[in-house]
Order: structure tokens, then C-alpha cells, then sequence
């Protein structure tokens, strides 16, 4: 697939994805959700890739928000499968990918940009970032998730007021309330991330990819996180990761991962 607003380039095991609209500051638009969905597919399925990095081009935005040009005029059905599409195309999908996304947040991250970061794993911003979700400004809510996964990484009264207020929040405001793992210079940002990405390269991709869904599953409705626990560790006995790490914590080398 050809793409013209995203960028990637892989490098010893590390994928970059960058969202490239500087013009719209990096704004969310249909095709944009549609590249990523398809740009994440792909590098999912990419063996030699093990950990996917995720930022904005340019200085001032990691995502700005959705593009409300495109939106403005829906009726209530349209924006109905608006949410709904754009959670299962890209959010959610995001969310539940087996290898670890990490987004790099480079200055505003808002609306739809928040929401894309809260869907990656973890986050690591700049020192200049802000985010929020601004939607209640606008006449109407988040709708890509950040209703939920907001009060789960900052907690319920937090989030009822950044999502109340419309208001943003500074990187270290950020860092303080949980919402993100790290803040750095805006230089170092992707570099220190990628420093991030090596350490969990250096460990079993199979047993990353269980502990993704054994974590996921603590906040989904009617699943038992703990079963889902229990079964993954169960099947990580019968990889060939466990065997080399068991194998090489015995003979006291470091272990070198089949990814089976």
C-alpha cells in the first residue's frame, strides 16, 4: 500500500511510524485512520520487527486531534459509526496488537491524538507536549475510547475533569498523574524512546506478546483476567523461548530468542 500521510522506516528490529500531515498538524482524518490500520497490520505480521514507535512529524504535534472538517455536518447515525468504526480500525486494534507500541508524543496530543497515544502501551513524551480532550468544547465527547481509557491510566476524578474543563495538561502534569511513563527534551525523544524499545527487545517477543493480552484483559467486561493469566503462562511451557531462557538463566549466558 502506498501512503501519503504516514511515514515508516524500520531499523535493527524497530519500527517508526510517523504521522506526516504538518500542514493539519498531524489531524486524524479517515485515510489517515486507514493508513495506520493498514501500517500497524503490516509491521504486526513483519518478523523482523519487534517493537513499533509511533509519533508525530514536525515539532508542534504528535496528533492535533480528528479532522473536524470531516465530521462537522454527520447526523447522529453517521457519528454512531464514526466511534465505532475508528475504534475497531485503529484504537482498539492498536491496543490488542501482539508486539509493543509506544508512542512518542511530540507536542500536542489532543482529541483523537490523546486517544491514540492512550491506545499504544505506554508513552513517552516531550517536554513541550500538552494533551487533553477538548471535545466537550466542541458539543460532543470522545468518541475513540477516551472516555474509558483515560480513568484508567489517571484515575476517575482526574479524568472527569480534564474531559469536564476541556483543558490540557502539561508533559509533567502528565508524568505526575500516570498518563505517561517519561518525559524528555524534545530532541531526545525519539532516541530515548528507541533506547526504551531495545531493552524489551532484548527479551522473550512470546512471552511480551502474552503478558499484552493477559494485562488487556484485566480491563475487558465478562473476561477474568486472571484466567486469561493463568492459560498464557500455561502456554508459554511449550515455546521455544521458555526453553532458551530457562536453558540460559542455567547456564548463566543470556538468553537469544527464537520468537517461537
Amino acid at each position: 500500500m502506498n501512503y501519503n500521510n504516514i511515514l515508516i522506516e524500520k531499523e535493527n528490529g524497530i519500527a517508526l511510524i510517523t504521522i506526516n500531515r504538518p500542514e493539519k498538524l498531524n489531524a486524524l482524518n479517515k485515510a489517515t485512520i486507514e493508513e495506520l490500520h493498514h501500517g500497524f497490520g503490516s509491521l504486526e505480521k513483519d518478523a523482523e520487527v519487534k517493537v513499533i514507535v509511533v509519533t508525530g512529524s514536525g515539532e508542534k504535534a504528535f496528533v492535533a486531534g480528528a479532522d473536524i472538517s470531516e465530521f462537522a455536518n454527520f447526523s447522529v447515525e453517521k457519528g454512531t459509526v464514526l466511534a465505532a468504526q475508528g475504534q475497531e480500525m485503529l484504537f482498539d486494534f492498536v491496543e490488542n496488537l501482539d508486539k509493543p507500541v509506544i508512542a512518542a508524543v511530540n507536542g500536542f496530543a489532543l482529541g483523537g491524538g490523546l486517544e491514540l497515544a492512550m491506545a499504544c502501551h505506554f508513552r513517552v513524551a516531550s517536554d513541550n507536549a500538552k494533551m487533553g480532550l477538548p471535545e466537550t468544547s466542541l458539543g460532543v465527547i470522545p468518541g475513540y475510547g477516551g472516555t474509558q481509557r483515560l480513568p484508567q491510566l489517571i484515575g476517575k476524578g482526574r479524568a472527569m475533569e480534564m474531559i469536564m474543563t476541556a483543558g490540557m495538561v502539561t508533559a509533567e502534569d502528565a508524568y505526575r498523574a500516570g498518563l505517561v511513563n517519561h518525559v524528555v527534551a524534545q530532541a531526545e525523544l525519539i532516541e530515548f524512546t528507541k533506547g526504551i524499545a531495545q531493552r524489551i527487545m532484548k527479551n522473550s517477543g512470546v512471552a511480551i506478546s502474552k503478558a499484552i493480552q493477559s494485562i488487556n484483559a484485566n480491563f475487558k467486561d465478562g473476561v477474568n483476567g486472571f484466567e486469561t493469566e493463568i492459560k498464557a503462562f500455561g502456554e508459554c511451557f511449550g515455546t521455544e523461548d521458555f526453553k532458551e531462557g530457562t536453558t540460559a538463566f542455567l547456564e548463566k549466558r543470556k538468553a537469544v530468542f527464537p520468537g517461537k
